[in-house]
C-alpha cells in the first residue's frame, strides 16, 4: 500500500505532464487544477482503502484528469431522452417548447426589448401587458396577470383577496402535490384562514352554505392534481358553487392546475375541463399553470374579473413573483399558436404528443427500429410492444393513453442494468421497466433523440 500511495505524483509534477500542459492551453488554470486535485484525492482514497493495487501509470492518470475535466466543464442542466411515456414529466422539465417559442426567447434574449417600456408614449410600461390581451382573447377573461408558477399565482390571489379572512374549501381538495406543495401551507403563507368543509370523499353544497360567516372572504375550488378519489364520492360542481357565491355575495376562486385551453375530448382525452368553461361558469378568479397542458413555459396564469386583477396588481408580493422576459417571450409565442387550434396541436409539442394516435406511434416504432438497427451491435434486439402512456404533471392521473414501445434486450444484460447504463450516457436515456422488459415509449421520443439512442445501445454490444 505504501508503495502505491508513494507512486501518486504531486500536483506540480502532474501539471508539468505534456497532456496536462495541453489542457492548460485550452482551459482556465483553476479549472484544470481542480480536476488534477480531484483525481489525486480519489487515488489517495483508493490507496488507503486498498483498492489501488498497482503503481500509478502517467497515461492512465492523464486519462482520468481529462475525464474529470470534462465532467467539471459540462453543463449541469442538459438534455435527456424521455422514453418514459410521461408527456408532462415534472422531473424532466415538463412541457417542451414549440420552435416559435424558442425563437422568440432567443430574439428577446440577444437584444434589448420593450419589456417595461410603452413605445407609444415613451413612459414606463408593465411587463404583463405583453400577454394579457392574448389571454383575454383566448379565454374570455376580463383581465389577466402572470407570475412565475401556479403556486405563486395561488399565493398572490389568496393574499390579495383573503388575507386575515376565511377561505372555504372542501376537505377532499386539500391536496399535496410534488415537492411537498400543500394547499393549506400556501393558504397559511398568504394570510388566509383555512375553513375546511365536507369529508375526504363527500362534500355537499350545504357544507359551503353552513360554513359562511362574517369573516368569509372566498370560496376556493382546487384541482386534485395527481390523485383521484373514486367510489362513494360527491363534490360540488363549479356551477353550483358559483351560483351559491352569487347568492351569498362571496367570490369564487378556482385553482385548476393544468390549464388546458382546448377541448381535447375529440382526441380521446376526457376529464380535463378547459379554462374557458370555468370562466363561462362565472368564477371570479382562476389560476393555472403555463407549462402543463397549455404546453408553454413555467408560469402561473391568473384570469378573472378586472376589479380583482386590479387589486392583485397592487400587491407588494407581485414583484417577488413576477416572470422574466424569456418566460414572457415563450408564453406569448405559445399563446399565439392557440388562435388556430390546428396550429396549436401541430406545433406545441405537448399537444402533439397527447393527441397522436396509436397507429401513428406503431408506424413510428417500426421506422425507428429500421433506422437504428444497422447502427447497433447485433446482440441487441429491438421489438415493438403495445402499452400505455400517461399525461403526467398532475393532469388526468387515471387516464391511460394507448401507445407503442420499443422493447430493448441484450444477452447478459438485465433490464435494470440496461436502465442504469442508459442513464449514464453522455445524453442520458430515460425509459421504464415493465414485466421484465426495458421499454422506450414512442409517444415521448423525438426524432432528434435517435443519435443518443444509438450511442446508448452501442454500450450493450
Amino acid at each position: 500500500m505504501k508503495k502505491n500511495i508513494s507512486s501518486i505524483p504531486k500536483v506540480d509534477k502532474v501539471l508539468s505532464l505534456s497532456p496536462v500542459v495541453s489542457l492548460l492551453e485550452t482551459h482556465p488554470r483553476p479549472t484544470v487544477l481542480a480536476a488534477v486535485r480531484n483525481v489525486l484525492a480519489a487515488l489517495r482514497i483508493d490507496s488507503l482503502n486498498g483498492t489501488l493495487t498497482a503503481a500509478v501509470d502517467e497515461n492512465h492518470l492523464c486519462g482520468l484528469i481529462v475525464k474529470e475535466l470534462e465532467s467539471i466543464v459540462a453543463p449541469s442542466l442538459h438534455p435527456v431522452v424521455n422514453g418514459t411515456g410521461v408527456v408532462i414529466h415534472t422531473n424532466l422539465g415538463r412541457s417542451l417548447l414549440s420552435k416559435s417559442a424558442c425563437r422568440q426567447i432567443q430574439e428577446v434574449s440577444e437584444r434589448y426589448s420593450n419589456l417595461e417600456m410603452d413605445m407609444a408614449t415613451g413612459a414606463r410600461g408593465e411587463r404583463y401587458t405583453h400577454v394579457e390581451s392574448l389571454l383575454c382573447e383566448l379565454t374570455g377573461a376580463e383581465a389577466a396577470i402572470v407570475v412565475n408558477n401556479n403556486a405563486a399565482a395561488v399565493l398572490l390571489a389568496l393574499s390579495g383577496m383573503a388575507a386575515g379572512k376565511e377561505v372555504v374549501v372542501s376537505r377532499g381538495e386539500l391536496v399535496e402535490i410534488g415537492g411537498s406543495f400543500r394547499i393549506p401551507d400556501v393558504m397559511r403563507l398568504s394570510g388566509g384562514i383555512l375553513k375546511e368543509v365536507g369529508t375526504t370523499n363527500r362534500t355537499h353544497l350545504k357544507d359551503y352554505q353552513t360554513a359562511i360567516s362574517e369573516e368569509t372572504a372566498l370560496f376556493l375550488k382546487v384541482h386534485t392534481s395527481n390523485f383521484s378519489v373514486v367510489g362513494f364520492t360527491a363534490e360540488v360542481t363549479i356551477d353550483q358553487l358559483v351560483q351559491c357565491g352569487k347568492e351569498k355575495g362571496i367570490p369564487v376562486m378556482a385553482d385548476i392546475g393544468s390549464g388546458s385551453l382546448l377541448d381535447l375530448s375529440k382526441y380521446g382525452i376526457t376529464g380535463e375541463i378547459p379554462v374557458q368553461e370555468y370562466l363561462k361558469a362565472g368564477v371570479d378568479i382562476l389560476t393555472c399553470s403555463g407549462d402543463k397542458m397549455l404546453g408553454g413555459p413555467q408560469a402561473g396564469i391568473i384570469l378573472g374579473k378586472r376589479k380583482i386583477i386590479s387589486i392583485l396588481r397592487k400587491e407588494q408580493l407581485l414583484r417577488a413573483l413576477r416572470i422574466d422576459k424569456m418566460t414572457l417571450a415563450a408564453l406569448e409565442a405559445t399563446l399565439r399558436l392557440y388562435r388556430d387550434e390546428r396550429d396549436a396541436v401541430a406545433e406545441i409539442p405537448t399537444l402533439r404528443m397527447l393527441t397522436v394516435q396509436p397507429a401513428v406511434l406503431k408506424a413510428k416504432a417500426s421506422s425507428y427500429i429500421r433506422r437504428i438497427r444497422p447502427k447497433i451491435p447485433s446482440p441487441v434486439t429491438l421489438t415493438v410492444v403495445a402499452g400505455n402512456s400517461q399525461v403526467g404533471g398532475g393532469s388526468l392521473p387515471t387516464l391511460d393513453l394507448p401507445t407503442f414501445l420499443m422493447a430493448i434486450a441484450a444477452e447478459g444484460w438485465s433490464p435494470q442494468q440496461i436502465d442504469s447504463a442508459f442513464r449514464q450516457c453522455k445524453t442520458p436515456v430515460m425509459g421504464r421497466i415493465n414485466k421484465g422488459q426495458y421499454l422506450l415509449d414512442l409517444r415521448t421520443l423525438q426524432d432528434a433523440d435517435i443519435p443518443a439512442l444509438v450511442e446508448a445501445m452501442e454500450k450493450l454490444g
